[in-house]
């Protein structure tokens, strides 16, 4: 057998097999040069096949051996006579996607690959719209009422592909067209409408890779010790036994789906994968079901649970509703010509992605804040996929990922959460207005109070992406105080997963850092970072942050795919503003500058054992109390003693926090407003109609424009500049550095005057950079 040279695309059944033994222990244990062959080899596949190619496809065509260039399986090492029959309409048993089938007609039978499948549930209504109760419900759910079935049979249509088998078992274009006519055999679109049996609803509910396995095992075992195919999958066990053969077509499915995953070309919908090209110049075409089309259906999704009308104050009543893609897109006008055959896969993977793009795009953990509609998945397998629109979302935006199928609809339905008042959604985009929500619910003064400070899934996630195309990954995302102690940044997620083929272990990628309008260190501005790609998002570690960046300045990252070089920059503001007697000269998020700048939180390691009363009373309001996205927070004004002191608060620590919150309302550095307190002790703001009122204790940052010089908006004349104060701070010293005895003795001077009962000592790698004014 004539070796291949690695660079090239693997031909079947000349060149050594693409797949390996080390790749059953998954694409983890698998050699890189074994998994890039692997991955070409897959990418000419994915741009030959006119359908989506489904995980399970894809292992079809390296087992087997498929070739590009319109022979497919046509030199496989089977007999088509021996597929398992379909037969439009009738009862049997649940066929996975890759199996490999016989469709017996009256005359010439079909040869196919089940490329693509999803439920068919007769309960969608032809406009999209779903019951509740079904989205996410058991196999064969009649409603949520009825016992559901121990052996359940479930409406399925399934996509065949009738040209996998070369041109030697593939009937011509007007056979085929008179067997959809007829309708007996296959349905008038080319497709197979079937009633999938299944044992259990456990089996019912498996994932597909599960799905697929088993079915090989149970009914496809000889193919698996088959001596005719490049490499058997008992030979890379190294055993036939069912424990080994499992293990390594868990393996071998793994190594796939990662190689599919991390190619440059290809991009994923679920399982199933197409190239980028033929993605694009589907959404960007004028025609049916092209970016207008696409455009309505994300459009859709947001308007179906927007209230038509908005109350003065408080929010409308909750509203949810469920929409399913395929029938949408069989009700676009012109559309039917591409929902025949495998390009009806094609569809739904694209209109898909297209709402996946715009809640990557458009929105924060799928949450619109202008509309306060949060957007997620609820049902991936029904009818082409289920979406679920919520109103009020921010009641529900937890920072759970959009694109996870989550089952909500049945869920609720059979079990109906709580009633509870809504929150506003936890970030809003710079460039939109804040959601209608003057503040959120305060916690009851019942309710132990904890440190709640926004976590990095919240802010971090797929829905700040800002751009997504062949090339680059772009992502927005704000700076956290523990970013800045710990010297690391979290990654987003798809990134992560893009670079996990770099291995578990940590590895050096560079860091490019821009902050435009101010100078860098030069060290700073290109540095070697450690990747970690074994947590929940990825980390880059050992970064070393310019001392001007602060918690909540907004990051716009880069990643160019395929490299391991990361962009970072920072975007400036029109106008500085000036928030408390700092300021800031670029993009910032409202929410973790009120969380993460309250005082006790500093940069230089303060701590809240060093604050006075009034500083413990504002850092309490700022970290406990509940936020808007314009970076207000509000407490309940009973909560507030014990929201800084951890036991129940002496009698005269009560009287030192009332002294302080009303020196702070006389400055205006807090207000106290109105709310009210229902039945169950949940608290409300604005206050109810027949609630008892309660006092709230707010925090506003205020913003305030400092006009550049000579900009014509009454700032001093061109070339005056405007003063303003900077107060001491932290500066890292580059490698070796050491600070002066002068600036030892500058920060403990300033720990003394600021009444620091920790720490005055300088952190080893800083110097102390002492208050002085500048001028911008």
């Amino acid at each position: 057998m004539t070796t291949t040279d690695d660079t090239g695309v693997w031909r079947p059944h000349v060149d050594r097999p693409v797949l390996t033994s080390a790749m059953t222990a998954g694409h983890r244990n698998a050699p890189q040069r074994e998994v890039a062959r692997l991955r070409r080899y897959l990418e000419a596949v994915v741009a030959d096949r006119s359908c989506p190619v489904h995980t399970a496809v894809a292992f079809n065509a390296a087992y087997f051996g498929y070739e590009t260039g319109g022979e497919g399986y046509g030199n496989g090492p089977f007999d088509p006579d021996d597929f398992p029959v379909l037969t439009l309409g009738n009862e049997g048993t649940a066929r996975p996607v890759g199996a490999l089938v016989r469709i017996q007609t009256g005359s010439d039978p079909l040869y196919a690959e089940i490329v693509y499948k999803e439920g068919r549930h007769p309960a969608i209504r032809e406009d999209g719209e779903v019951p509740p109760w079904l989205s996410g419900a058991p196999a064969a759910a009649q409603g949520p009422e009825e016992q559901q079935a121990e052996s359940p049979v479930r409406r399925e249509l399934l996509v065949p592909d009738f040209t996998a088998f070369g041109p030697a078992l593939e009937l011509d274009d007007t056979k085929l067209k008179r067997l959809r006519t007829r309708g007996k055999w296959l349905d008038e679109n080319g497709h197979v409408l079937v009633d999938a049996g299944y044992a259990s609803q456990r089996e019912a509910a498996r994932d597909d890779t599960t799905a697929f396995v088993d079915y090989l095992l149970s009914h496809q075992k000889e193919w698996l010790h088959s001596p005719l195919v490049p490499a058997s999958v008992a030979h890379l066990a190294d055993g036939g036994d069912e424990e080994r053969l499992r293990a390594a077509l868990t393996g071998l499915l793994d190594v796939i789906a990662h190689a599919l995953r991390t190619a440059d070309g290809l991009r994923s919908w679920g399982p199933y994968t197409l190239t980028r090209s033929r993605i694009g110049a589907g959404l960007c075409q004028d025609g049916p079901l092209g970016r207008a089309d696409l455009h309505s259906l994300a459009g859709s999704l947001e308007h179906a649970a927007t209230p038509s009308t908005r109350r003065r104050r408080g929010l409308n009543g909750a509203r949810t509703a469920y929409k399913a893609i395929a029938p949408w897109l069989r009700g676009v006008a012109g559309g039917k010509p591409l929902l025949t055959g495998t390009e009806y896969a094609v569809s739904v993977c694209r209109a898909n992605l297209a709402v996946t793009d715009f809640l990557r795009g458009d929105t924060d953990d799928g949450l619109r804040s202008g509309s306060d509609v949060r957007i997620t998945l609820d049902d991936s397998f029904e009818n082409g996929g289920i979406w679920r629109s919520h109103h009020p979302g921010s009641e529900e935006a937890d920072g759970s990922d959009p694109l996870v199928p989550a089952g909500r609809g049945w869920r609720d339905t059979m079990n109906p959460p709580a009633p509870r008042a809504a929150e506003p959604p936890q970030s809003t985009r710079e460039d939109e207005e804040p959601a209608e929500v003057p503040t959120a619910d305060i916690p009851p003064p019942e309710a132990p109070l904890v440190d709640a400070p926004l976590t990095d899934e919240e802010k971090i996630g797929l829905g700040h992406y800002l751009r997504i195309n062949d090339s680059e990954l772009c992502w927005q995302q704000p700076l956290r105080l523990a970013h800045l102690l710990e010297d690391r940044l979290p990654l987003n997620r798809m990134v992560r997963d893009a670079l996990a083929y770099l291995g578990p272990e940590p590895v050096t990628v560079r860091l490019e850092i821009r902050h435009p309008g101010v100078q860098i260190d030069p060290s700073e501005e290109v540095q070697q970072v450690t990747l970690d790609v074994t947590g929940e998002t990825g980390m880059l570690r050992t970064v070393q942050w310019p001392i001007d960046f602060f918690p909540g300045l907004r990051l716009q990252l880069q990643w160019p795919r395929g490299s391991t070089v990361l962009r970072l920059s920072t975007i400036e503001l029109e106008e500085p503003v000036d928030i408390d007697g700092q300021l800031f000269t670029h993009q910032y998020d409202p929410q973790v500058l009120t969380r993460d700048g309250a005082p006790g939180s500093a940069r230089d390691g303060d701590s809240p054992a060093g604050l006075d009363d009034k500083r413990l009373v504002l850092r309490a309001v700022r970290r406990f109390g509940r936020l808007t996205p314009d970076g207000h927070a509000l407490l309940d004004r009973d909560a507030l003693p014990r929201g800084i002191y951890d036991a129940s608060p002496a009698p005269h620590q009560v009287t030192a926090v009332e002294r302080a919150l009303a020196e702070l309302v006389a400055e205006g550095h807090l207000y106290t407003d109105a709310g009210s307190r229902g039945a169950d002790g949940e608290p409300h703001h604005p206050p109810r109609d027949g609630e008892p009122g309660i006092l709230l204790v707010g925090y506003a940052p205020n913003p305030v424009v400092v006009p550049r010089p000579g900009s014509g908006s009454g700032g001093l004349p061109q070339g005056t500049g405007v003063e303003y104060v900077v107060h001491g701070f932290l500066r890292r010293l580059p490698p070796g550095g050491e600070p002066s005895e002068a600036q030892r003795a500058a920060y403990r001077a300033n720990c003394r005057r600021v009444g620091k009962a920790d720490g005055w000592e300088l952190p080893r790698g800083y110097t102390f950079v002492t208050t002085h004014v500048r001028r911008r």
